[in-house]
């Protein structure tokens, strides 16, 4: 039986969707293993979810490097220890390198709240709202130089109601959010989804611009 697939989840956060890999490993549903947690802050809940679940957790503060070159060198670093088939960003709330993301090119990957290529970077879900989008929702794809801009392997909707607040928009995305990660997490754990020609590529059919299912 071949070695099971190690993941390095990065965390800046609560670390929810963390602890939703964590149970999906747990239940059997997702066939992995996390090798390590790192977290840019000292204080995210994330590390004591790692820690309860007796996964290694690191803390590489930011603050503690002169400039982003040098951050993102020792967090290269860092991964490399793990030998990770897949590196999970999951509210990690960091820009990162070109160096950096071009050395785990096809193996780096992360969760958006939007309807990508709609609203990259940060407020998705109050601009959804003062833009009055009838729905939005949340994506999952590969990570690119481009901010937010990599291909989109998967996406799923949510309505916009009347009336919302970001905080309950970002309620209803979320609960999407922790459903949809360990499910792609699966494919490229088991080989099936890769980056090929800056395209996800799904048991070797190229995705559309808008990932699969994405109704």
């Amino acid at each position: 039986m071949s070695a099971t697939p190690t993941l390095c989840v990065l965390i800046s956060g609560n670390g929810s969707n963390l602890q939703a890999i964590i149970d999906r490993i747990n239940d059997g549903t997702l066939h992995a293993r996390i090798g390590c947690v790192i977290s840019n802050r000292p204080d995210a809940y994330g590390l004591e979810r790692a820690k309860e679940a007796g996964i290694e957790a690191h803390c590489l503060d930011h603050h503690d490097y002169a400039d982003r070159e040098s951050y993102d060198e020792a967090l290269a670093r860092l991964i490399s220890q793990y030998d990770p088939q897949c590196v999970v960003l999951a509210g990690f709330m960091r820009i990162l390198t070109a160096d950096f993301v071009n050395s785990l090119r096809g193996k780096l990957v992360n969760i958006h709240p939007s309807l990508l290529p709609k609203y990259k970077g940060l407020n998705t879900h109050q601009r959804a709202i003062d833009n009055g989008d009838k729905e939005h929702g949340v994506s999952v794809h590969f990570v690119t130089p481009e901010l937010d801009g990599g291909p989109v392997i998967i996406q799923s909707k949510v309505p916009v109601f009347e009336g919302d607040t970001a905080e309950e928009l970002a309620s209803r995305v979320q609960e999407q959010e922790r459903q949809l990660y360990p499910y792609v997490l699966n494919w490229i754990c088991s080989g099936r989804l890769a980056m090929k020609e800056n395209k996800a590529v799904l048991d070797d059919e190229e995705l559309p611009v808008s990932g699969f299912a994405s109704d």
